[in-house]
């Protein structure tokens, strides 16, 4: 990926915020979602928000899995959303729980190792996209929803072919333990942290609300990190000890060398929440697995052009790179 990020964006902290602020998403109108609400299978539901492809038929579908506390209006879901339309595909953004605007039902919310929840999601896709006559379905997840993701395909081995064609991440904490200890200090804990918890914790009490006695109040209240935040909440709430065990079973970098779909991890050696020293080497992964690690791009961003910039690039490059792996759809027939 010959990505070099624009000179008056210099270092990986631009770079993150910049583009999620600022820069252009799509040209013309923003992407008009349909909603549609599905029952998981412990009777919670999430929401997921479509855009159909223009043409009826055999189209792919592209599948995107967000980051921590993101959404169909995250400016990577836009974007992607316009590249998607672009190549006349369908595109789905699945919301994990308690993220599209209204408070799920469980205790549970969702994780950064969530395979289980991203496993019956995407067989969902499938086979809803082959009912109403769709083509092949490709994934993508961002930062959170792309280690889901890999861990997904990680977990699922040869049956992940049976929903998906390809998968690709980007910007997914690989090594959730160095990446929260990398967000827990200095400038990333002033900024990045503190903007996490602060829809985060209100969440946590909204639920707390629900299920009065489900985790200590205070200790939630006391969290000034994510580790603090995850012993308290996610790690019991989704089966794990505390948050060591979370991090440490929930990555996905030990596992890749599992996957048997074709998957492109994409990291910037410049992101601020992720350290380079803890990306995978070509050494460290499977044979399905191509690596882009570019030396810019912050953390989801990879912008590009004159101010204010557009993070278009980014999706064109990884939907190109994952629409390689559908097959090219057939022209219709033609009336003798």
């Amino acid at each position: 990926m010959g990505y070099m990020a624009p000179r008056w964006l210099p270092g990986g902290n631009l770079q993150t915020i910049w583009p999620a602020l600022y820069a252009r998403r799509f040209d013309g109108a923003a992407p008009a979602y349909r909603r549609e609400r599905w029952t998981a299978p412990d009777g919670d539901f999430i929401d997921v928000d479509f855009v159909d492809a223009a043409v009826p038929g055999p189209q792919p579908l592209l599948v995107m899995f967000h980051g921590l506390e993101g959404s169909s209006r995250s400016h990577y879901a836009e974007a992607f959303a316009a590249f998607a339309a672009r190549q006349g595909m369908a595109f789905a953004v699945p919301h994990f729980r308690g993220c599209s605007g209204e408070m799920n039902l469980a205790p549970r919310a969702y994780h950064s190792g969530d395979y289980e929840e991203i496993g019956w999601i995407l067989q969902r896709m499938h086979d809803q996209h082959a009912r109403n006559g769709g083509g092949p379905v490709l994934a993508v997840g961002v930062s959170l929803g792309g280690n889901a993701l890999l861990r997904w395909a990680c977990e699922a081995g040869e049956t992940a072919r049976d929903s998906v064609n390809a998968v690709a991440s980007v910007s997914a904490p690989l090594d959730l333990a160095a990446g929260g200890a990398a967000i827990g200090r200095g400038f990333n804990r002033l900024v990045y942290t503190r903007m996490f918890l602060a829809t985060m914790k209100p969440k946590a009490l909204a639920k707390l609300a629900q299920f009065p006695g489900l985790f200590d109040r205070e200790r939630l209240l006391a969290a000034q990190d994510l580790y603090a935040f995850d012993d308290v909440f996610t790690a019991p709430l989704h089966g794990f000890r505390n948050t060591d065990d979370y991090w440490a079973r929930g990555s996905s970098k030990p596992h890749l060398g599992a996957i048997r779909v074709p998957a492109l991890v994409v990291n910037a050696l410049n992101d601020p929440f992720i350290p380079a020293w803890s990306l995978p080497g070509p050494g460290e992964v499977g044979p399905h697995v191509t690596l882009w690690q570019p030396a810019h791009g912050g953390h989801v961003g990879f912008p590009l052009g004159l101010p204010p910039g557009h993070v278009r690039d980014m999706p064109e490059r990884v939907g190109g790179w994952l629409a390689g792996f559908a097959p090219p759809i057939p022209p219709p027939a033609r009336a003798k």
